[in-house]
């Protein structure tokens, strides 16, 4: 195989592990929270579980020498955790408290914050199409989800800091794996037993906030323990080829190709649940896709920009250091000659 292509055809494997895992997980939970299914209203301790489960393999990977550790700054592990806990945390509370169409505007939103967040931090600038795209992908997707919106002080507080801490969150993936040169699977290794162990503590209580319930209460069948082996196992593929296609690409671009699940789980929601799906969802739908087609031919344009091909009077200078440097050998063993001669 063409050396040149094995990253293309690896990058779409990570994109295609993350929205066909991300889209299973949700579909999983529905059927393991909804009234409909097995009323398991726990989504924050549902998500201990998942980085229990990811802990797991990353220890076992570790164990068996699939994958090497290193060492990465405690507190920076800490610091990662605590943002990533919080993010999950301020999406529980901007559900429950916040409208649909506000939770989905606060979604979308993460765009522009991702995008400022990096270039304050990391001083990165964007093209203007990427900026018109990003625009174009943020509306269609608007169209589609956004019904009703309704505002109050308590989820709006709520939607900031999920918003806020989602964002960084994202963007300090990317910076710990080129900071110290760590693949995607070691750093999540080291991150999520620290957020398995803190949202196992702190995970029930958020809960019984949110639902009025306590887990201990709830009674588990069989089919509710299977989706929740489901869900774990699909969490940690999602959680994976997060870390995955944050550390080859961006933020930016991992929240706007990531919007095409939103699409899927749409299209899935009306094939396999019967959710309505009507034309404004359709042209929504559709406008995104156009957003996100244009959104990766702008940056790889942006990378043809930055990165220019060598001109070709650049070979003419090199073929002249060639050829001197072969004279000046020549030179010297014609001199070596020399010297052999004067000695006999």
């Amino acid at each position: 195989m063409d050396p040149v292509k094995k990253p293309a055809v690896s990058n779409v494997g990570a994109w295609a592990i993350n929205v066909v895992s991300s889209v299973g997980i949700i579909m999983a939970n529905k059927q393991l929270m909804s009234s409909g299914g097995y009323g398991f209203a726990f989504a924050t301790t549902l998500t201990a579980f998942h980085f229990s489960v990811t802990a797991l393999v990353g220890w076992i990977s570790n164990k068996a020498g699939y994958s090497a550790s290193k060492q990465v700054p405690l507190w920076e592990l800490l610091w990662f955790s605590i943002v990533a806990d919080m993010s999950i945390t301020g999406m529980n509370l901007s559900l429950m408290l916040n409208s649909v169409g506000f939770y989905q505007i606060s979604k979308l939103s993460m765009i522009p914050v991702v995008c400022v967040m990096e270039w304050i931090l990391h001083n990165k600038h964007y093209s203007q199409r990427v900026i018109m795209s990003v625009f174009v992908v943020a509306f269609g997707v608007g169209v589609c989800t956004v019904t009703d919106v309704e505002i109050n002080a308590k989820g709006f507080l709520c939607a900031c800091v999920a918003v806020l801490c989602t964002s960084l969150q994202q963007i300090t993936i990317g910076s710990l794996q080129k900071k110290y040169n760590i693949g995607s699977f070691e750093l999540l290794s080291k991150t999520a037993p620290i957020q398995a162990a803190s949202l196992l503590l702190f995970g029930p209580v958020v809960d019984y906030y949110l639902s009025g319930h306590f887990i201990l209460n709830y009674q588990f069948s069989r089919g509710a323990i299977f989706f929740i082996l489901l869900s774990c196992s699909l969490a940690v593929f999602c959680n994976l080829s997060q870390y995955m296609c944050i550390g080859r690409f961006s933020a930016t671009s991992f929240q706007v190709i990531g919007h095409m699940k939103t699409v899927c789980v749409l299209i899935l929601g009306w094939i396999l649940f019967d959710s309505a799906l009507t034309v404004k969802n359709i042209l929504g739908m559709l406008m995104a896709v156009v957003g996100m087609i244009v959104y990766s031919w702008a940056v790889e344009a942006d990378k043809q920009v930055k990165s220019p091909i060598l001109p070709l009077k650049d070979d003419g200078h090199i073929e002249e250091d060639v050829k001197l440097l072969k004279d000046r050998l020549n030179g010297l063993a014609d001199a070596k000659g020399e010297l052999g001669q004067t000695k006999n």
